[in-house]
């Protein structure tokens, strides 16, 4: 199936079930990236500085968490400013507003595998590397499926999750229990 520039503007990604990815989608998705941004900014910013404690002003709580916030303001900025020079707003991009068919079921399973994370893996036996590994393989696994499968590479896509998993499942314990001083669930 081809996608005519007329029916989903100038710089949407062509995908067998239409496009994924249009600059209308990327427009308002970019005001989302921008208030969670400001919120995880402002959240961190009000956090408790410790000053009681003698805590060094690059070591106090939020810190990381408040450029963070930033850096996703920006980014989402940057989002935005790129939707609407592709041409967001243009009457051929109205007519392809929200989610197709694709997109809403990569929404929603990708939602599923966050929940799913968040409120049965986490804090309920598994200790957070593996909880985290096993997130991520099966997100990576679930997520590129549709093209292993078509290109015959399931086995290879199941290994290569599997070790990207457990290697990010490390690396986030590591980093975070090391590093920052936070204790894992």
């Amino acid at each position: 199936m081809q996608t005519s520039q007329e029916d989903s503007g100038p710089d949407a990604s062509v995908h067998p079930g239409g496009p994924l990815v249009t600059p209308r989608s990327d427009f308002f998705a970019s005001f989302a990236w921008i208030a969670v941004g400001i919120a995880i900014a402002v959240g961190s910013w009000q956090m408790d500085r410790l000053e009681n404690q003698d805590v060094q002003p690059y070591a106090v709580p939020g810190l990381l968490p408040f450029f963070l916030g930033l850096a996703i303001v920006f980014f989402g900025g940057l989002m935005l400013v790129r939707a609407w020079t592709s041409g967001a707003l243009a009457p051929h991009a109205r007519r392809a507003a929200g989610m197709s068919p694709a997109e809403r079921k990569q929404f929603l399973i990708v939602l599923g595998l966050c929940l799913a994370f968040g409120i049965g893996l986490v804090g309920h036996g598994l200790p957070f590397w593996l909880a985290a590994a096993v997130f991520v393989a099966i997100t990576i696994f679930v997520l590129q499926y549709p093209q292993r499968r078509a290109a015959d590479e399931i086995k290879r896509g199941l290994i290569l999750a599997i070790v990207i998993g457990v290697c990010a499942g490390l690396g986030v314990t590591l980093v975070f229990q090391e590093f920052f001083l936070v204790r894992l669930p």
